[in-house]
């Protein structure tokens, strides 16, 4: 599995779990009040913090493991990975369409800030299927 491949495993992953965890917090911290005045900015931040660590960590460790089978993109990988953040770009013009929405319509900043996390994830998630779809079928 080529370096590249396994990073795109290792970003869906975390997007998803880090996503998972976020919405834990901030459903197990309402406490009775309404969704929109749950306690949301720190398991936001901790979660965006942990996902970016993570991300390096991943980096890191699969860039350890590959070191002998050589880390030098080709043609095929730099096209996969344009390719795949094209795809996955879409969300984040999404979200920032959508949050644009909600502030012009006064939304509580809570549904603002994740409107933007959650186009975010998926962003994230779909570039990496993309990617990893495009390895696995290969380039039309």
């Amino acid at each position: 599995m080529a370096f590249e491949e396994k990073r795109a495993w290792a970003l869906a992953v975390i997007a998803v779990v880090g996503y998972a965890v976020y919405v834990v917090l901030v459903l197990t911290g309402m406490d009775g009040r309404p969704l929109a005045e749950a306690p949301y900015v720190g398991a936001l931040l901790w979660t965006i913090l942990f996902g970016i660590v993570a991300g390096i960590v991943s980096g890191i460790w699969f860039g350890i493991q590959s070191r002998n089978d050589g880390l030098q993109a080709d043609e095929r990988d730099r096209e996969i990975g344009r390719l795949g953040d094209h795809i996955g770009q879409s969300f984040v013009v999404i979200g920032g369409i959508s949050a644009m929405v909600l502030a012009m319509l006064e939304a509580p900043y809570f549904w603002i800030a994740n409107v933007l996390y959650l186009c975010f994830v998926l962003s994230a998630v779909l570039g990496s299927l993309a990617k990893l779809a495009l390895y696995r079928r290969g380039m039309l």
